[in-house]
This record gives C-alpha cells, structure tokens and sequence, in this order.
C-alpha cells in the first residue's frame, strides 16, 4: 500500500460529532468505514450526523463525489462481534473517560487482525497508559483531530515510548492522504495543541469572571489583535464547556495550579450551558 493513500478499512469507535466527522472523511477519501456505537438509537443518529456532513460538503463544492455514494461506504455497528477483522485503522472517538477508553479499544484489540493500528483521538489523555491495557502496545497512537473534523486541517500524531515507528508512518500517511498537516509529538499531558489552546481558554474565562471585558471584546483581541481564527470563549463553545472542564481538570491533576478550572466555567457547567451543542455558553448559538 501507497504510504500516502486511503486506509482500505476504517472503524470509528463512538459516533457522536467528532467520530461522525472522522467517519465522513474517511468515507470521502474511499475507505469502507464502520462505526460502533451502544444502541440502535445511537446508531441511528450517528448515520444522520454523517449524512448531514455530506449534505454540507457537497453544497460547500467540497465533496467529489455524490453523497449517496460516500454513504454507501459507511455501515454502523451495535456489536464488537461484527467489526471487520481486516481493518487498517480503529480509532476511538468515546468520551474523555480512560476507563471507558480502555474498553473499547481491549474490545476492538480482540476482534481485529494483527496488522490493524489502534489509534485514539483524546485530546489530553495519557496515550502510554491507555496503550498499556493491550496485549500489542506497539501498535497503538494517539491521533488527535479535531473539530469540526472536515474542516480542520491539523492532525496531533501522539507517540508514546512503545508505539512502534511503522505505526507512525502509516498513520502520518494517511493523515496526508485526508489533506491535512499532522505534527508528531511526545506523549505528555495535554500534548501539544490542549495544552497550550486550554491554558489560552481558561485565561479568557477568568478574564470574562473578573468583568476585564465581554466575550466577545476577550474573543475580537485574539482574532484581530493575534490573528487567531477563533477567539478562545468561541472556541470552547464549539469544543464544549464540560468537555474543555474534563480536560482542564486532568491537567491541573498532571501538571499544576495554572491548569485549575476557573469557577465560572464551573458554574455553567452545572447549569447545562455547553456551549454550541446546547444553544448556549459563552455565546449564544
């Protein structure tokens, strides 16, 4: 196989925004992708998400093919059983939880071939300790997208110490074959990208709290002041307040006092403001 070419198979493990995303891609480019999800209920909304995305693609001018015919590439699954043994690539897209992490990717690490990379896209999660619960460590990565997947155009490639150097270039072929950059960096907390974009965030946060200016005065200094695409209120919002918490929340753990959640985020948090997927957080959508 061309080292810059599609996977043939693809499972996606969660189908929720940025495992729909990531099964949209995959399926643009001409793999067969599966996604597994818990229910019928959530399978179901995962084909949506997929076919949404397709429809905005195609009207974007975006998708070279028609809808219909990336979507026939796409099957979604309730059970590990069915999951095709020949998949180049499994990658998990589940919550920010290690336990729950870990099961699926054991699970999946059971009904898969030898030659198959295991891949997931934490964005904080210590890549070494969730590789550490597989019988073949070497081939597990972190390959952190992000969000919304289609239009993003980076890909965090996290080795960990016993990930082996086959794995990385196939992965970093096929992060070039979706037409994305990816960077390799070492497994740390937060990586590369969290950790820098949560600590921005959780600075506008507190700035918010103190009244030193609005959301969207804090947001318009780093987007016409910096250059930033999005200011760092915005894009929690898109990112999810709770998610941008669980994360803060780890790193504070891992790396110290300047990574502890700011009591405002807290507070919508609790109150159900998660940002672009309720409605409301530091904006409203």
């Amino acid at each position: 196989m061309n080292v810059d070419s599609a996977p043939d198979v693809v499972v996606v493990i969660g189908g929720g925004r940025m495992g729909a995303g990531i099964a949209q891609v995959f399926a643009g480019l001409g793999s067969e992708v599966s996604i597994v999800e818990s229910s019928d209920e959530a399978a179901s909304a995962a084909r949506r998400r997929v076919a949404d995305g397709l429809a905005k693609a195609a009207e974007r001018g975006a998708l070279p093919q028609d809808p219909e015919t990336v979507l026939g590439r796409l099957t979604v699954l309730t059970d590990f059983a069915a999951l095709p043994p020949q998949a180049d690539l499994v990658i998990e897209a589940v919550p920010e939880r290690a336990d729950l992490k870990i099961d699926v990717l054991t699970r999946a690490e059971a009904r898969v071939g030898p030659e198959s990379v295991l891949a997931t896209n934490t964005s904080s999660l210590s890549v070494a300790e969730l590789g550490a619960a597989l019988r073949e460590p070497g081939r597990f990565v972190g390959t952190h997208l992000f969000n919304p997947v289609p239009a993003s155009k980076l890909v965090e490639v996290v080795v960990a110490p016993q990930t082996g150097d086959e794995v990385v270039r196939r992965v970093r072929g096929w992060v070039r074959a979706l037409g994305k950059t990816d960077i390799v960096v070492r497994d740390s907390p937060g990586f590369a990208t969290s950790r820098l974009g949560v600590l921005l965030g959780l600075e506008a946060i507190r700035m918010l709290e103190e009244g030193v200016a609005d959301a969207e005065s804090i947001d318009k200094a780093m987007e016409l002041g910096y250059r930033h695409p999005m200011g760092p209120l915005r894009s929690t919002d898109l990112v999810g307040l709770d998610v941008r918490l669980a994360i803060a929340e780890y790193l504070h753990a891992t790396l110290g006092e300047r990574f502890v959640p700011p009591q405002l985020l807290r507070d919508k948090v609790a109150a159900g403001e998660l940002g672009r997927k309720t409605g409301r957080g530091f904006h409203d959508w």
